[in-house]
């Protein structure tokens, strides 16, 4: 399993989704599929996780690419962009976000 380390030369994205308690499960199956089918598969991906809160109206989505190339690539594939417009139906909001590892610990 990658670790979070501020000397990785890799992409981290951190994406976070809203949505009500009725539909959190219908979101976590959407979003393990398409990793299990799909996003894992994909040139330059390398780990994520999936992380849902008590009150089920949020999921933090880690995930780590070799090159932000790959990751934006990744999203621009048709098959992904349906996906997305499904997910987006299953929540409020979602927002992946780039980010670089300022310190571990």
């Amino acid at each position: 399993m990658p670790t979070i380390s501020k000397d990785a030369t890799l992409q981290t994205v951190i994406t976070t989704f809203e949505m009500t308690p009725g539909t959190c499960q219908d979101l976590l199956d959407a979003l393990t599929s398409a990793y299990e089918d799909f996003i894992s598969k994909q040139p330059g991906f390398i780990a994520a996780g999936l992380h849902v809160n008590d009150a089920q109206t949020r999921i933090a989505n880690y995930s780590q690419w070799e090159r932000r190339e790959d990751f934006q690539a990744m999203l621009r594939t048709p098959e992904m962009r349906e996906r997305n417009r499904n997910i987006n139906q299953l929540c409020r909001s979602f927002e992946p976000v780039m980010y670089d590892v300022a310190a571990a610990f």
